[in-house]
C-alpha cells in the first residue's frame, strides 16, 4: 500500500477520535487511551496536533470564516479545519495542497453538501495567514 491511501485512512481516522472527542465533551487524549486497539502513529500525531493547536485553528476559522460565528459552523466543518491547521502546523508538514485536498474530501464524504467549498474557502483564506 503506498503512502496516500495510509495518510487518508489516518486522517480519516483523527476526524473520527476528535468528533467522539467533541461529542462526549472529553479530551481526545481519553479517547485515545480508552480504544481497544491503538491506531497508527500518522493518526496519533495529527489528533494530537490538532488538539495542540485547537484554539488557534478555533481564532483562524473564526476570522476566515466571514460573516459565520464559530458556533454557527457545523461540528465536523469545524473538526476538519482543526485538523486541518494542526496538520499545517507540524514539524514536517505534507504540502499544503494536500492537506487542502484531504479536507475538502473529508467534507465531502462526512459532512453536509455545501460543506465541501465552504471548507475549501475558509482554509485557503486561513492557509493564507498561516503562511504570510
Amino acid at each position: 500500500m503506498s503512502l496516500g491511501p495510509e495518510r487518508h485512512r489516518a486522517r480519516e481516522r483523527a476526524l473520527e477520535i476528535l468528533y467522539e472527542a467533541a461529542i462526549k465533551e472529553r479530551p481526545a487524549r481519553d479517547v485515545l487511551a480508552s480504544l481497544p486497539v491503538a491506531p497508527d502513529p500518522y493518526t496519533v500525531e495529527l489528533v494530537d496536533s490538532a488538539e495542540a493547536h485547537r484554539a488557534r485553528a478555533e481564532s483562524l476559522i473564526g476570522a476566515c470564516a466571514i460573516d459565520w460565528a464559530l458556533e454557527r459552523i457545523a461540528l465536523v466543518d469545524r473538526l476538519v479545519m482543526t485538523l486541518a491547521v494542526g496538520e499545517m502546523l507540524l514539524s514536517d508538514p505534507p504540502p499544503l495542497a494536500v492537506i487542502l485536498d484531504e479536507a475538502v474530501e473529508l467534507a465531502k464524504v462526512f459532512s453536509t453538501e455545501g460543506s465541501a467549498s465552504f471548507v475549501n474557502g475558509v482554509l485557503a483564506a486561513l492557509a493564507r495567514r498561516l503562511t504570510n
